[in-house]
């Protein structure tokens, strides 16, 4: 284990990095659910001052005089929003999981790969649902249902899995929103029936809210992890390398099932050594942990030519490679283009990963690969 991880893993209940809006906007039919109260206390007691009741549904005053102060405003606020009926009918999510519930929309991460680059219209604003009741009532009427996880040989053991972090890092507004926690709590106490999951993923790291919960393991909390160069260089905002993992470690202690969420892997010049490194802290991280159910997911580097134009517009200056002549065209059965690694390199890391996770993180299992 590296000095840093050490040292890290014996201070894990220290504070972690913990984002805090400098203004919220609340739509006018947010405003007298129960959830919103929630939400105006737990940004008040984190300091937030200007919270501001909207005269309507529409948001407004996101914009800046140039897209990169747009950019900021929007980073820096959250808005308390229903979720409308399209957001309300879970979604298949594979491989990750059997459907989709959004707790929120946006993230105030500034990962320069940002996956939802392209994907949410208009300015970056984290939004948050505050219909909560509406939101997880999708649990119950898709529990028993899917093709990911339910009725499969490999993960069947799994129940019906429902996925929470695809449009946001719900730790990463936990702070101000306590939708994880409810999330958590309403499955782990058998609400929606024994046979369900939630997952979650995130770059964050104070789970100290988290980890006394009812959860009754039915909650697979993962640790979006990278190599250290990737990590330093493109994820602004975020937790630390080091805090992650023994976010991680806690979490297990606290009977929770986990997992690595290794993305986005990317061939950095001694990409071997790298995320050899990283999958030694991890295996150190979790070491002696008992009844430990760990799982790891690898993904790789990948764009589309939306996000792409969205994210040179957000981080003028990146030095992450997005050179489509550099890459492999993937289209989807909608037409859509991604751009990936060529099919050998593809090859090369996949071989790499299959071969080294098993050796260097023997308690891991892997669900997937893309």
């Amino acid at each position: 284990m590296s000095e840093t991880v050490s040292e890290t893993l014996q201070i894990s209940t220290a504070p972690g990095r913990v984002w805090t809006p400098k203004r919220v906007l609340i739509t006018r039919a947010a405003a007298g659910l129960e959830h919103t109260a929630e939400i105006i206390r737990r940004c008040e007691a984190a300091g937030v001052t200007d919270i501001q009741l909207l005269p309507g549904d529409r948001l407004t005053g996101l914009r800046g005089e140039s897209e990169r102060q747009t950019y900021a405003l929007a980073k820096s606020s959250l808005a308390v929003v229903v979720a409308p009926p399209s957001a309300l009918k879970p979604q298949p999510i594979p491989p990750s999981a059997d459907w989709r519930i959004d707790l929120a929309r946006g993230c105030p991460a500034h990962c320069q790969y940002c996956y939802l680059a392209g994907s949410l219209g208009g300015p970056p604003i984290t939004r948050v649902y505050a219909n909560l009741d509406d939101v997880l009532a999708g649990i119950g009427t898709h529990a028993g249902r899917g093709h990911v996880t339910s009725g499969t040989v490999e993960r069947g053991h799994e129940g019906t899995t429902f996925e929470l972090s695809c449009y946001t890092d719900p730790l990463g507004i936990e702070q101000v929103t306590g939708s994880l926690a409810a999330a958590i709590s309403r499955v782990g106490q058998g609400e929606f029936g024994d046979g369900v999951q939630l997952r979650f993923t995130t770059k964050f790291d104070d789970v100290a809210s988290l980890a006394g919960l009812p959860h009754g393991r039915r909650t697979r909390a993962r640790f979006s992890v990278n190599a250290a160069e990737v990590a330093t260089r493109f994820e602004g905002g975020t937790a630390r390398m080091p805090a992650r993992l023994a976010a991680l470690r806690t979490m297990a202690e606290a009977g929770y099932r986990v997992g690595l969420t290794i993305a986005p892997i990317m061939p950095v010049p001694g990409w071997q050594q790298a995320y050899g490194e990283l999958l030694d802290d991890a295996a150190a991280a979790v070491e002696g942990v008992a009844d430990l159910d760990l799982t790891v997911e690898l993904i790789t580097h990948r764009f589309t030519p939306a996000s792409r134009d969205v994210l040179l517009q957000w981080y003028p200056r990146t030095r992450l490679e997005m050179d489509p002549d550099q890459r492999s065209e993937k289209r989807s059965k909608f037409g859509g283009v991604k751009y990936v690694y060529p099919r050998e390199l593809m090859t090369q890391m996949r071989q790499w990963f299959d071969t080294e996770v098993p050796r260097r993180l023997p308690a891991a299992r892997i669900l997937y690969w893309t």
